[in-house]
């Protein structure tokens, strides 16, 4: 592990050797500047070569040297504070005792500047095997992105900010905590579940602490479920050792087969462990998505705005109908049941205006030039239900990005 960070520790060294000389580090530790302003003039004749003779280089040349020398002892303090273990390594391969981390202090490396370089150099990199530098929960910018790029979804942009938030500043919670979105295809719950991500780790769905786990591709065969059973318990264990915070997404959740459940149950149920790991398990599932679009039309055909739908209303409505599922079937009912979900999140149907917001977004996305009238066309090529009304795009925004392929220049 030591010898493994050398090279980055070396390029992170260049780097606080120019920060030092930049804010003027050529003094010894604790030393203050010199005074600022015009420097008296000694008489005598002036060095062989003119101002930048031999003798103003041999001054440089010295200046340069105290300075690299401090910058030196600079760097070598705060690499040992940073990584300890890589010094006493280094220090046994030149046949030398460990020597012990300088108990001096410079001006410029107090605990603030040391966490500012580990952030810095943790953002380019690994720098632990945990991947805890990688956590950066950004839930205010989770906020305005969820403002700014979900459409039509008033509902699960306020239930999931608040539930995230509020689980991640709870200074020891209980158990993990627990989303199920529910909804249509196309309208939004594998985009929030990747902002979720985004915002929570530093390099998103690709980050060692969240896993994604697709129903109909990691647990397709039945047969097999024992297997896939010991698979997903050791997968989870894997993460949860490795991260103390880590993001579980199963896709197609209402595709999951009950017996499942008992490998994941465990790390959802209340702990009583003062060490518990927090972890967060999205479940994005198309179950209530007609009891969804059906509350909506209601409010619709009765003159008011979607806006006016209350989260209580579709919850109990989608509670009631999730746990009415056979009991053989999904691991949804189950969990319902056995009341570990903490949310149901519900996404409503997505209407003309919120496919034109889509196709905008889309177009700027790749910076393509658009009009009204060019967001107008990819609206009118989706298809729009109920018939009569044809209100609700029965896509939703899925297959937006594709359809402005047809105004590429």
């Amino acid at each position: 592990m030591g010898q493994a960070r050398l090279p980055a520790r070396r390029g992170l060294g260049c780097c606080v050797l120019v920060l030092l000389l930049l804010l003027g580090g050529s003094g010894s530790p604790g030393t203050p500047p010199p005074p600022r302003g015009p420097r008296p003039q000694e008489p005598g004749p002036e060095p062989e070569g003119g101002p930048w003779g031999r003798g103003r280089y041999e001054a440089v040349r010295s200046h340069l040297g105290t300075v690299g020398a401090l910058s030196r002892q600079y760097w070598r303090y705060v690499a040992c504070r940073l990584w300890p273990e890589g010094c006493q390594e280094e220090e046994k391969r030149e046949g030398r005792e460990a020597a012990p981390i300088p108990s001096w202090s410079f001006p410029l490396v107090g605990q603030d500047y040391l966490e500012i370089l580990s952030a810095w150099y943790c953002s380019f990199g690994r720098c632990c095997e945990t991947g805890d530098c990688r956590i950066i929960n950004n839930i205010t910018g989770l906020e305005a992105d969820l403002s700014g790029q979900l459409h039509g979804q008033h509902l699960a942009k306020e239930v999931v900010v608040q539930a995230v938030r509020g689980f991640l500043q709870s200074p020891q919670p209980r158990r993990a905590l627990v989303l199920s979105f529910h909804g249509w295809s196309g309208t939004g719950k594998n985009f929030v579940a990747r902002m979720v991500a985004s915002h929570l780790y530093r390099d998103g769905l690709k980050s060692d602490c969240v896993r994604v786990f697709v129903s109909l591709l990691h647990f397709p065969h039945h047969n097999y479920v024992d297997s896939y059973k010991a698979q997903l318990h050791r997968q989870i264990s894997e993460t949860l050792q490795r991260c103390r915070q880590a993001l579980f997404i199963f896709d197609e959740a209402e595709k999951l087969h009950s017996s499942l459940l008992d490998a994941i149950r465990p790390f959802m149920a209340p702990q009583d462990s003062e060490d518990q790991q927090r972890s967060i398990f999205l479940f994005l599932s198309n179950l209530g998505g007609n009891t969804i679009n059906e509350v909506t039309l209601d409010f619709w055909r009765a003159g008011r705005a979607r806006e006016e739908i209350p989260l209580e209303l579709l919850e109990q409505r989608l509670r009631l109908e999730l746990q009415e599922a056979a009991e053989n079937s999904y691991a949804h009912s189950h969990l319902l049941r056995e009341n570990l979900i903490d949310f149901v999140v519900p996404f409503l149907p997505l209407e003309y205006h919120h496919v034109k917001l889509c196709a905008r977004d889309a177009f700027l996305a790749r910076g393509i030039p658009y009009t009204e009238a060019t967001l107008n066309e990819v609206a009118q090529m989706m298809v729009f239900v109920p018939k009569e009304e044809k209100l609700f795009s029965a896509q939703g925004c899925k297959s937006v990005p594709q359809r402005i392929n047809y105004f590429l220049p």
